[in-house]
């Protein structure tokens, strides 16, 4: 029998405290695309949904590929955007009868009329294919899993991976699952168990700490043969929501009190563990002294200000990092990004190479990462903003960082956008005519995801808080929704 699939790609990591609301132009600025064009875009990338086509292939189904869209990190998203988002693939379970329904979502999508953005869709789909058809999800790991969303998707597989490489493999992985079901052969569900955090401590990070450890666990409670998937979430600590924090999933069948069991003790190991950070957060004014003294002997100086992540919420405009950096007299850096698209706007109408006086930064909140900086700057260059991803993570994808500018400051090189995107590939610099292998500091806004590309380049990395949106600091941020106590406000 060839089974008719529909997919679909919808994503958005909701930072609730941000005081930009999420509309259908913000879709619109990083991708919405519909069927034929989202596979041509991303149908043989590292993507959910080249491992959804990849199974579709395998198992020979119809694939109707609905639509993929995703808005950069940001606050709420309004009803209406959620109500178009929704609109396609509502209307193609209207118009065909689907055997089972691929989902590549995220986790954390917050909406201004409800907490659980996935749950809803969730909700709506349910409300049309009933309770009988299969449907299967995949999560960013950064996921704040709902009780709704694991009654209402039988299946759900999270990456495995932070940096997150591991698209395209978890895409394959739901299908394979999907198929199994379908076919009869199995007949999943999805447990959940989680503990009062805001987040996993070290954030998810795979690449070093406990989470390798819980991840091979994982793996290897996978090899059960009623076991399908084991999925560990970090959770996202920027959202102000009742179920919030870690969590650990398993979809599976059959013994459900010992897969339980099994989810408890990664549980337990996450709460247990929950004081051992991995992450040492300087201040910018220690980032910069280093700065100031480093040898670039084998590569350059990686600085990530986790704190101003566009990656997670942050405006990408704070500007206490650069500050240090300027103070500090760093020469031959660059940094990035800075989000100003006003005075990219008034740079229009520069000359290039010519002096010009400007205030940059810190006009979204400066209490979060300080103000405008006055500074007298080079203009370097103009651009449409447009990239081409060749990293581990978003190789082959176009991206966007809409009208930008190159400025000199200094000897500091700065890339100013107009589009909040975190820095996580090195063709984000590149394609601007900045080279980060030449510089002896690189300077830039992302949690843990720059590591794919630039550990490689990098001499030496360390992370600092700028004091922005995305602190670490949990007790600045006006939390109201989590339920209390919660680690780490309420020791």
């Amino acid at each position: 029998m060839r089974f008719n699939v529909l997919t679909a790609e919808l994503s958005h990591e909701t930072n609730t405290f941000s005081l930009h609301k999420t509309g259908r132009q913000a879709f619109m600025a990083r991708y919405a695309l519909m069927g034929a064009a989202a596979i041509e875009e991303r149908g043989d990338e590292n993507t959910e949904l080249a491992g959804f086509l990849d199974a579709g292939r395998e198992h020979d189904w119809q694939v109707t590929h609905v639509l993929s869209a995703a808005a950069g990190p940001s606050g709420k998203i309004r009803r209406k955007a959620f109500d178009w988002l929704c609109e396609p693939i509502l209307d193609s379970i209207k118009k065909q009868q689907f055997d089972g329904l691929l989902l590549g979502l995220h986790g954390a999508m917050g909406l201004d009329f409800r907490e659980d953005g996935e749950g809803e869709l969730l909700r709506r789909v349910r409300s049309l294919v009933g309770k009988e058809m299969p449907i299967a999800i995949t999560l960013d790991p950064h996921a704040n899993v709902s009780r709704r969303m694991c009654a209402l998707a039988d299946i759900i597989v999270s990456f495995k991976t932070y940096p997150h490489i591991d698209m395209r493999d978890t895409g394959r992985q739901a299908g394979d699952i999907l198929q199994r079901t379908m076919a009869g052969e199995i007949k999943p569900r999805t447990i959940r168990v989680s503990r009062p955090m805001l987040e996993e401590v070290n954030g998810g990070r795979t690449d070093i700490g406990p989470m390798i450890e819980r991840i091979a666990a994982a793996r290897a409670y996978e090899e059960q043969s009623d076991v399908f998937a084991v999925s560990i979430n970090a959770g996202f600590a920027s959202a102000d929501v009742t179920e919030v924090g870690p969590t650990v999933l398993v979809t599976g069948q059959g013994d459900f009190s010992a897969h339980a069991a099994f989810a408890e003790t990664i549980a337990d190991d996450i709460w247990d563990r929950r004081f051992a950070v991995l992450n040492d957060y300087l201040s910018v004014d220690a980032a910069a002294a280093i700065a100031a003294t480093y040898e670039p002997e084998k590569g350059p100086l990686v600085i990530a200000d986790y704190a101003d992540n566009p990656g997670a919420g942050g405006y990408g405009d704070s500007t206490e990092l650069l500050r240090a950096l300027l103070d500090a007299g760093v020469k031959n850096a660059c940094f990035g990004p800075m989000v100003d698209g006003a005075t990219v706007q008034a740079l229009q109408t520069e000359v290039v190479g010519k002096p010009v006086q400007i205030a940059l930064g810190g006009k979204t909140d400066p209490d979060f990462g300080g103000g405008p900086l006055a500074v007298e700057a080079e203009l370097v260059s103009l651009s449409d903003g447009l990239f081409t991803g060749d990293g581990p993570m978003i190789h082959g994808l176009h991206g966007s960082f809409g009208p930008s500018a190159v400025i000199r400051v200094g000897g500091i090189e700065i890339l100013v956008v107009t589009i909040p995107r975190q820095i996580l590939d090195l063709q984000q610099f590149r394609a601007f005519g900045i080279e980060p292998q030449e510089k002896h500091v690189v300077a830039l806004k992302s949690m843990q995801h720059f590591r794919a590309a630039f550990e490689p380049i990098s001499g030496k990395i360390i992370v600092c808080d700028s004091g922005a949106l995305c602190t670490p600091r949990y007790d600045r941020l006006p939390y109201r929704n989590v339920p209390r106590p919660i680690f780490p406000l309420d020791l």
